[in-house]
């Protein structure tokens, strides 16, 4: 069944259920019902834009003759960052704002707005005193604004959307209809504008987790259903360029030695086709390199299959790889605070961990080696080891190696 003919049934049955009448509105504006599925279509497209559900305002704008449309998106708490869309026939702009250094959040006379529920200016205010104010005068005035129609919508978490068009002096005020077709897409744009926090939430954790798998020098490569490579992060990206042992071609990942191939290709054809009523299982491979390097370790798993991703392009198996002579470099600032070294004692605890004996770190540090031996006690004891092997092992599996 087509959009338009879904959405023409809603509109007849929420007329008939005591409703506001849509098909009226729609009638009243010569607005056709395939215009109206357009602004829903773009309402729900608005969580992948970088600024959410500009497309639907903007569209908006133009059905509500409005010379300007404004999104708020405002997080809870006083002092949170807000962000600012605001869009008019001269272009989309987008604008961060800091709520305790910019007066418009504090000075916008809709304060209080009942939730969800769209208003005009001259409803709530008296429009002579809010023109002689200072809002008026700096945010509204220059932009030749006369006219507010307004919602503040809430969503998840506390987090507010202010949804802000406006009109010049030179047109009528916002009608009955105009509120109507503004509050018949309230409850889309909630769902939207929700839909872009969470994603954003997701965003903001796949990019840490990311920036960790980097800096523990993992590299991952990400293959869809067909065994083709989806995406991958740097490390893996600068270990695919050498080519030594491990290469991406046409044909996907493949190994150097054709015994070692065989196998790769063994296991990523078995990880892709894992059930999903089984638990993933990983396996794990050495490859060789030619340059007579240390071997890459890969160990590739199948990836779950959720319930929304589905279909051949989906993400399917990953395959981590790791090069062994590729050192971690602890960070020397993290080092210092989580075990109370000195200066001086974090450079050596970072040189003993790089693989440096300890004659070799006071040459290093331009120290007497009975001064290098002090330091070493003193780590000792901040730590609580007893052996240089154990304090190695103990840097590099602390935090400090994941910055």
């Amino acid at each position: 069944m087509a959009t338009a003919e879904v959405v023409e049934r809603g509109i007849r049955r929420s007329g008939r259920g005591g409703g506001p009448d849509l098909s009226q509105m729609l009638v009243g504006r010569h607005m056709p019902v395939e215009r109206f599925c357009e602004l829903l279509e773009r309402i729900y497209e608005g969580p992948l834009e970088t600024v959410p559900c500009s497309s639907a305002m903007m569209l908006l704008r133009g059905w509500l003759r409005a010379n300007e449309s404004v999104l708020i998106v405002r997080p809870s708490g006083t002092h949170a960052m807000g962000l600012v869309m605001r869009d008019s026939r001269q272009g989309t702009q987008l604008n961060d704002y800091v709520c305790t250094q910019f007066p418009i959040f504090s000075l916008d006379p809709f304060v209080g707005l009942p939730p969800d529920q769209v208003v005009t200016l001259d409803e709530i205010i008296d429009s002579e005193k809010w023109m002689r104010g200072e809002f008026f005068r700096q945010y509204v005035e220059p932009r030749q604004v006369r006219y507010v129609l307004a919602a503040d919508i809430h969503g998840e978490e506390g987090r507010e959307f202010r949804l802000r068009f406006t009109r010049p002096t030179d047109l009528e005020d916002f009608s009955a209809s105009d509120k109507a077709l503004v509050q018949a897409l309230i409850p889309h744009f909630k769902r939207a504008l929700n839909l872009h926090t969470r994603l954003g939430q997701m965003e903001t954790e796949m990019k840490l987790y990311a920036n960790v798998m980097c800096s523990m020098l993992v590299g991952s490569v990400i293959l869809d259903g067909a065994g083709a490579v989806l995406r991958s992060n740097s490390v893996a990206q600068a270990i695919l360029a050498e080519s030594d042992g491990l290469r991406l071609g046409a044909g996907g990942l493949s190994a150097e030695y054709r015994s070692e191939d065989r196998e790769l290709q063994r296991l990523i054809r078995q990880a892709l086709g894992m059930p999903a009523d089984q638990p993933a299982i990983a396996e794990a491979l050495s490859v060789t390199r030619p340059s007579g390097r240390a071997p890459l370790s890969l160990l590739i798993r199948p990836i779950p299959l959720s319930e929304c991703s589905d279909g051949p392009n989906r993400p399917t198996a990953a395959v981590f790889v790791r090069d062994p002579e590729k050192k971690l470099h602890p960070s020397f600032e993290l080092v210092q605070r989580l075990f109370h070294f000195t200066p001086a004692e974090a450079k050596l605890a970072l040189l003993l961990a790089d693989g440096l004996s300890l004659d070799e770190a006071a040459d290093e540090m331009a120290v007497r080696k009975n001064t290098a031996r002090a330091h070493l006690r003193s780590i000792f004891s901040k730590t609580g080891v007893k052996r240089q092997i154990t304090l190695v092992r103990l840097l590099l599996n602390s935090v400090a190696s994941m910055i």
